[in-house]
């Protein structure tokens, strides 16, 4: 072969600065929205309306307390005649001639989002890494239009099935459940785990297998010892994707929940504060809302770069 087949391009310094550059100019543009939501957590009531908006302020926690709390107005010899306030929470509601009558209902609805994205996440890439499996280990009949039909429901936009589901999780007293939240974002996601753990599990050598199963092992034990921690990689990069649909996920959550079993993000939107909506405890619960994705995304971030780059250099 010839010197040239072996050749590689290697970009020039001038180029790597340019693209350096697009990527950290990117990167801050990207992080402009989150930055204001997290600065408005920190804003009083006024200073989260005031127009112009205001870059330089002083910080309050009043949203954060706004937030985990429900407060009732009352008159000012009500209040004057009270015990001494006990934090800064109560001492800020006070001054507006309003006292804490007790918890809101975020923290209830935060944990429904943590265990309903969760247990539809693991059950989805559960039933996804078998299905893929299946799909790239055995001859299955009409295997490619199962794939694409898999696919499909995928393709479809929400509205499209939400009053038939509506109508059939009523029917199945599934309606405002965590258990009904769990089997309907699992159904959404298993599609695309399924489509991304075959591609992994393709890139992952037969031959393995194969030696195991000649060594002793069953096809259920070569599975377990064998592909799956190959499949590391592409099951956390899966993960991450189900986890952000199913979290974020707000229009089954808006449409199928209302008490018990609703999530974050369909409760976020109706926190109202004295005369209208209290953008700071809106930006206080998006703030903490946004906490656990990117925990979960940092722990895997090297799986996550893996699992992205995995079989895209084939030798």
């Amino acid at each position: 072969m010839s010197a040239a087949a072996h050749s590689v391009v290697v970009p020039s310094t001038t180029a790597k600065r340019v693209a350096a550059t697009l990527v950290i100019v990117y990167a801050l543009i990207s992080m402009i929205p989150l930055l204001w939501i997290f600065a408005t957590s920190f804003k009083t009531p006024p200073d989260s309306i005031a127009y112009p908006p205001k870059i330089v302020f002083t910080p309050s926690i009043e949203g954060y307390c706004n937030l985990f709390t429900t407060r009732t107005r009352q008159t000012r010899e009500y209040i004057d005649a009270l015990p001494a306030p006990t934090g800064f929470c109560d001492e800020t509601t006070r001054k507006r001639n309003m006292v804490i009558a007790g918890p809101s209902n975020f923290l209830p609805r935060f944990v429904n989002s943590l265990v309903i994205a969760f247990g539809s996440t693991f059950c989805a890439v559960f039933l996804g890494t078998l299905a893929a499996y299946g799909f790239s280990r055995f001859r299955v009949p009409l295997a490619d239009d199962l794939l694409f039909f898999i696919l499909s429901t995928r393709m479809m936009p929400p509205i499209a099935v939400a009053i038939p589901i509506y109508l059939m999780y009523r029917e199945l007293g599934l309606s405002d459940t965590a258990l009904g939240m769990i089997l309907l974002y699992t159904a959404v996601n298993v599609s695309l785990a399924v489509w991304l753990l075959k591609g992994f599990i393709d890139e992952i050598p037969r031959e393995y297998e194969e030696a195991a199963m000649i060594d002793g092992y069953t096809r259920l034990q070569a599975f377990r010892k064998v592909v799956l921690p190959q499949a590391t990689t592409g099951i956390a990069a899966t993960a991450i994707f189900c986890l952000i649909f199913a979290w974020n996920e707000y229009a089954f959550a808006a449409l199928l929940t209302s008490g018990t079993a609703q999530t974050a993000p369909p409760f976020i939107p109706t926190i109202i504060g004295e005369g209208g909506q209290d953008w700071p405890a809106v930006a206080a619960g998006t703030t903490i809302f946004l906490v656990p994705i990117l925990v979960f995304t940092i722990l895997l971030r090297k799986q996550l770069l893996r699992g992205i780059t995995f079989g895209a250099v084939r030798k």
